[in-house]
């Protein structure tokens, strides 16, 4: 485990420490071995354990398919969020047109790289939250297809 250099009174002592185990400890002098009393419950250092949150996407991740609603709730109403922060290097569509799933929304630039941000949902953008050269966060809203 560990290892010590000791000088008592001129004396030269190479120690090693083998094992502790509650309080008795095994440790090695000069090449001899030696178990040995502790008065105090000692225990072998801990390497401590990195817990790390959940992340929950700000959108959906799932392939783009059609999913159910209830059957009162208009179709293909929802909005579009930024996956990620970045800049709006391009908006594709305009208010009014009509979209599919998988067609291409926006370009975001994030971590210096093109991201294409797609239709989860089919239906007309009822509005664009965002500009073209926009700083947006994760989870801002950036279209609303109604």
């Amino acid at each position: 485990m560990k290892s010590f250099k000791f000088t008592i009174q001129g004396n030269k002592y190479d120690v090693n420490i083998l094992n502790i185990e509650d309080n008795t400890a095994e440790i090695e002098v000069n090449g001899t071995v030696y178990k040995v009393e502790l008065e105090k419950k000692m225990s072998a250092p801990k390497t401590p354990k990195l817990v790390r949150s959940f992340a929950v996407p700000s959108t959906e991740s799932t392939p783009s398919q059609l999913k159910t609603s209830s059957p009162t709730a208009p179709k293909g109403t929802g909005f579009i969020k930024s996956p990620l922060p970045g800049v709006i290097l391009e908006i594709h569509v305009k208010e009014g047109d009509k979209v599919s799933i998988g067609q291409k929304l926006i370009t975001l630039e994030a971590m210096k790289m093109e991201n294409n941000i797609n239709a989860d949902k089919e239906g007309i953008v009822k509005s664009i939250k965002v500009q073209k050269g926009d700083n947006v966060l994760e989870g801002d809203t950036l279209i609303e297809i109604g």
